[in-house]
């Protein structure tokens, strides 16, 4: 979700300004897609500053929850209320293109606000790091979800150091992996048959702990010709999960074991 700015200020030091991507246009792409709930998870663009999305969970009456950012300055007391609010996560994006470094101290200290509320830890980094975080990520004590397919890079094959380690954290029952952003890794464009391979194998080894999402509004994007669309995205899902049984467990129910809805 992004603004619109007249309501939700983007944050002063943001790479670049987005057009705004408000709620209604959202549910509009969501009505379309028959997409019925699902997570709204927060923007770099709009800092740490998580109004807008609070504010799209309580407009959806019951439809959406959040994914929030938080950094130093949280505190148990602030994540009890965001919990009432309605997140169920946090995410943390380090690397130069998505939110900087990793910050241990602040990932620590934030672990520490959000213990007992039950919440997810959303991870997004670049895949090439995947092999040196493998140790960390398996041993972080809640449940934890990978951004876009861990950003692996299909271009190098399946035999390369990245995938043997997101195939190595997904046997891990705490680790999720959100088959989000083939458009962002692919090389070869829709329908993205290069990101394929990976997603099936991630099938076959952690069906149950596989999540979709559009990725909408697709920030980053400069060039109106490579903005991806929706439907297409969803429809790569049909190709890379031909199975509507194990399509319907990564739509519908991982998603709900995932906030422990069921």
């Amino acid at each position: 979700m992004l603004g619109p700015q007249s309501r939700f200020l983007y944050a002063p030091n943001r790479k670049y300004t987005p057009p705004d991507a408000p709620l209604d246009a959202c549910m509009r792409m969501h009505d379309v897609l028959g997409i019925e709930r699902g997570f709204v998870v927060h923007a770099n663009t709009h800092g740490f500053d998580n109004s807008v999305d609070l504010d799209a969970v309580a407009q959806s009456a019951g439809r959406y929850l959040a994914v929030v950012r938080l950094d130093a300055s949280a505190t148990p007391a602030a994540c009890k209320a965001l919990h009432q609010a309605g997140a169920r996560g946090v995410r943390f994006a380090f690397n130069p293109q998505h939110g900087g470094e990793l910050d241990l101290k602040v990932f620590d200290h934030v672990m520490r606000c959000i213990d007992g509320l039950g919440w997810f830890v959303e991870l997004h980094f670049a895949g090439s790091a995947l092999p040196h975080l493998r140790p960390w990520i398996a041993n972080i004590p809640a449940p934890v979800v990978i951004d876009h397919f861990g950003r692996i890079d299909p271009g190098l094959g399946m035999d390369q150091a990245p995938v043997r380690a997101l195939l190595d954290l997904a046997a891990h029952r705490h680790i999720w992996i959100k088959l989000t952003g083939a458009d962002r890794i692919s090389r070869l464009g829709p329908p993205y048959a290069d990101v394929q391979p990976i997603a099936q194998r991630l099938v076959e080894v952690a069906a149950d702990r596989l999540l979709w999402g559009s990725d909408w509004p697709h920030t980053g994007y400069f060039d109106p010709q490579r903005m991806p669309h929706a439907g297409g995205l969803l429809d790569a899902l049909c190709t890379f999960v031909p199975q509507a049984d194990l399509r319907d467990r990564i739509l519908v129910d991982n998603p709900l074991r995932l906030i422990g809805a069921t």
